[in-house]
């Protein structure tokens, strides 16, 4: 199973996804952002959209970048090289290239730093759940955690 979280930079996940392990990233990306919500302190309607996505280059497909042009979230995913290739060779009609700023992506480990810090409770690291909803469960507690020991 894996843990695909969205955080919010200190160490503190938004939202929480379990999969099998053999699925990859790049699929994922939606269902994580369509599970973030951020209660507003006055009132009213959750936030879900952020200011700002990080990711390594296993997020990089073309479905989330539309994804994430159409919903106006700035996000900085690298574009891998085979990728930047295929673009490149299908000349005007392969698009832009992805915009990249190299002093925001160092802030990219943010996600595995959230992983990490999750992985500190010795439940999640070993994995013991046999079940989906159960180990959801203890990663729950886990990331309860970490937001009540700050």
């Amino acid at each position: 199973m894996q843990i695909h979280p969205a955080g919010e930079g200190g160490r503190r996940p938004l939202a929480l996804l379990i999969t099998p392990g053999q699925w990859g990233d790049a699929q994922q990306l939606i269902p994580v952002m369509e599970r973030v919500r951020v209660a507003r302190l006055g009132g009213g309607r959750p936030r879900t959209r952020p200011d700002h996505l990080g990711g390594d280059k296993a997020y990089s497909s073309r479905r989330n970048r539309r994804y994430l042009r159409r919903r106006q979230i700035k996000h900085m995913i690298p574009e891998p090289k085979n990728q930047r290739a295929n673009r490149q060779a299908r000349g005007n009609k392969g698009g832009r290239p992805a915009g990249f700023d190299k002093t925001i992506y160092k802030r990219g480990n943010e996600v595995e730093r959230t992983i990490n810090a999750l992985k500190n409770s010795r439940a999640v690291a070993t994995r013991f759940d046999k079940r989906a909803y159960i180990f959801h469960g203890t990663v729950t507690l886990a990331a309860v955690r970490l937001w009540l020991c700050r």
